[in-house]
């Protein structure tokens, strides 16, 4: 199972959420691999407040979440991937300093940007998009305060809801996604928004398309959440 792609750190990252997304198994070779790729990009040129660097590829065609969502600029491609890199390690789960260390610098350093000039429990970001990952960051088990944080960002999230199961600012489907992993009665509450939506992508007929079938797939764990 191919999991670096060192052209991309967002091909990586797509390959390590797919691998965790259908539960398939990770030798330690494959994590260990993964993991030090990942690692050697903390901090480096154009990465976001030292979290780990995309590639020249990644800002050259921004890439897409793992929902299909087209990631819009070079910050918000720096951002959001610097924060699924930190998820991915975590997950990996390597024993090893080489992941442990980069890990801790990228946080030291995110955490440094994250609360300059705002509360140290702040669970919005900057935009809908970055916010999302953010979370998934968080609901990971990533940098501080997390359950406060959560319930501080939902807040602001159940403010955008735009009275159509949907939010204003935020992508729906990367939205949802993270929402599925935030264990607050908060994410329950707007997956029970979302379900009338949630319930029509079900429906929707089976297409070949792979965010397709990760959207319907999700949209299905939301609804046995709710």
């Amino acid at each position: 199972m191919k999991l670096v792609h060192d052209h991309s750190l967002a091909a990586t990252l797509d390959a390590i959420n797919a691998a965790f997304f259908d539960g398939r198994k990770l030798t330690k070779a494959d994590r260990a691999k993964a993991a030090k790729w990942i690692a050697a990009r903390q901090g480096l040129e154009r990465s976001y407040a030292g979290l780990f660097a995309p590639t020249d590829y990644d800002y050259a065609h921004w890439p897409k979440t793992f929902t299909g969502e087209k990631i819009g600029s070079n910050a918000a491609t720096g951002h959001i991937l610097g924060e699924e890199a930190c998820r991915a390690l975590i997950l990996l789960d390597v024993d090893a300093r080489y992941a442990q260390d980069a890990l801790a610098r990228a946080t030291e350093s995110f955490l440094g940007r994250l609360n300059a000039g705002r509360p140290r429990t702040a669970g919005f970001y900057c935009c809908g998009i970055c916010t999302a990952s953010f979370w998934r960051h968080l609901a990971a088990g990533g940098l501080d305060r997390q359950e406060k944080r959560l319930a501080n960002g939902l807040k602001h999230l159940q403010a955008e809801r735009d009275g159509q199961g949907r939010w204003r600012r935020f992508p729906f489907h990367y939205t949802v996604w993270a929402l599925g992993e935030i264990d607050l009665p908060a994410a329950r509450r707007e997956l029970r928004y979302a379900a009338p939506v949630l319930e029509r992508v079900v429906r929707r007929r089976a297409d070949a398309d792979e965010y397709a079938r990760r959207r319907r797939r999700i949209a299905e764990l939301a609804l046995a959440r709710c």
